[in-house]
């Protein structure tokens, strides 16, 4: 049984909402396994987005579709009877996190999403909730099963040679790239106008009366939760910066906080409800705004930072550490660059961001840019200065040069061996049932000729 271990993750982007409009027609139900149910509907989604990225894919790749399909509801339903738990703001911060990049993709404008998808922000997160906790239970389970999968280097060696020498992998040529990233100070008489400002808002709530949650819409600087009235959700502590959950953990439930100071800007906070270490906030932020002669300084620092580290009187460590921002992922990397397509640090030339691209076009290994300029999801403007580490000529896999990527794929492997394993043990006392629409599919009749009838 082939392909049964890959846990399709749940469908967030915005060419595939179009098919929740069909569910009503479309919908049926086409598997049981244990005590979840499999729609069509899932099945067409799941078929539609791998199809956009393989057109020649056929039609009967459902039948693998289904596969993955019935593995992740098994993994819930066994997820589920050894009581695994998922917890309400685990589900809201990857539901956030998803709602960003769908911010991101329609440019950080939520009327252009809820005319797209015909919902608000809160309907989309609602309806896909379920979702999202089924995913996580399935991942949770799925580790617990394979948490002890180890390999070895002779069993990544014997992985290696076990590959027939015309089906290696051919690898494009990567980089492996550094950052400091450096963010414009703000000029003192901005940062007085943002204080004022905001000042002027927390007394239209105090002593006048006006709801936080609606000037929140129409006022505040932070895009993510100003579309919902500045609400933040539950979050657990550690979740904010020191001085903001100092303060929202002091306040008493509905109670406006005084004005806080936060590398973001300046915030209004208010508490809807605590439990225990959980609470539930909104906020308004105004950020101080960032001037022509600001984004000049701060190119004049940090081509300044530069020369230090040419001149070899800084390390690129120390000039990160020194001057770069702590809120970037790569600060806490020594300025390594994580690829999140791959979760490494090697990047394919063309999923490279553009700027990054010309920045270290010409550079050799060790190789440091000029300040580059680029803008934040949030739309603000920083500098950085781009180290090229490596770079790798396209060839095809060797043990040596790709170890740590051949050691991955042998491991994915072992990890697939058992959750097959499992499933298979599994489904020996699972109840199981697929619809006659899929009953000519040679893999799931294998899985049912393993299923408890």
């Amino acid at each position: 049984m082939k392909n049964i271990t890959r846990i399709i993750p749940l469908l967030f982007l915005p060419f595939l909402l179009a098919a929740q409009n069909d569910k009503a027609v479309i919908d049926r139900v086409v598997a049981t396994v244990g005590g979840e149910i499999i729609l069509l509907s899932e099945v067409q989604e799941q078929f539609s987005y791998i199809k956009k990225e393989q057109p020649a894919l056929p039609d009967d790749y459902r039948c693998i579709v289904l596969q993955n399909l019935i593995v992740q509801k098994l993994l819930v339903n066994q997820a589920k009877l050894d009581s695994v738990d998922v917890k309400d703001e685990e589900v809201e911060t990857q539901l956030n996190a998803r709602i960003d990049r769908l911010m991101l993709y329609f440019n950080q404008d939520p009327k252009a999403i809820e005319e797209f998808y015909g919902q608000s922000i809160d309907q989309i997160k609602e309806q896909t909730r379920t979702d999202m906790r089924n995913q996580l239970l399935a991942e949770r389970m799925q580790g617990e099963i394979t948490q002890h999968a180890t390999i070895t280097p002779s069993e990544v060696s014997r992985f290696y040679k076990n590959i027939p020498v015309d089906s290696l992998p051919y690898f494009n040529a990567e980089v492996e790239i550094r950052e400091i990233v450096y963010k414009p100070q703000v000029n003192e008489a901005e940062r007085e106008k943002a204080r004022k400002a905001i000042e002027e808002l927390r007394t239209r709530i105090v002593d006048g009366g006006e709801d936080l949650a609606s000037l929140a819409s129409k006022y505040s600087d932070d895009p993510g939760s100003a579309t919902n009235g500045g609400d933040l959700g539950w979050q657990k502590r550690g979740t904010f910066v020191a001085q903001f959950e100092a303060m929202a953990y002091k306040l008493e439930k509905n109670q406006v906080s005084p004005v806080v100071e936060t590398e973001f800007g300046f915030h209004i906070i208010q508490l809807i409800e605590r439990r225990g270490n959980l609470i539930h906030t909104r906020h308004i932020l105004l950020k101080p705004a960032i001037t022509d002669a600001d984004l000049a300084t701060a190119k004049t620092k940090l081509d300044t930072v530069r020369n230090l580290i040419v001149s070899n009187n800084l390390t690129f460590s120390e000039a990160l550490k020194k001057y770069g921002d702590k809120n970037q992922a790569s600060f806490n990397n020594d300025g390594r660059v994580a690829n999140p397509r791959s979760g490494n640090t090697f990047f394919e030339v063309a999923d490279l961001d553009t700027e990054i691209f010309f920045a270290i076009d010409g550079l050799n290994p060790g190789g440091i840019s000029k300040p580059t300029e680029f803008r934040t999801q949030d739309g603000a403007t920083n500098f950085r200065l781009v180290q090229l580490v490596s770079r790798s000529k396209p060839h095809k896999a060797d043990l040596r040069q790709d170890y740590g990527k051949i050691q991955q794929a042998a491991l994915d492997q072992k990890k697939a061996e058992y959750t097959e394993k499992w499933v298979l043990e599994k489904l020996r006392s699972t109840y199981m049932s697929v619809s006659d629409m899929f009953a000519e599919c040679p893999n799931l009749i294998e899985m049912l000729s393993h299923s408890n009838p």
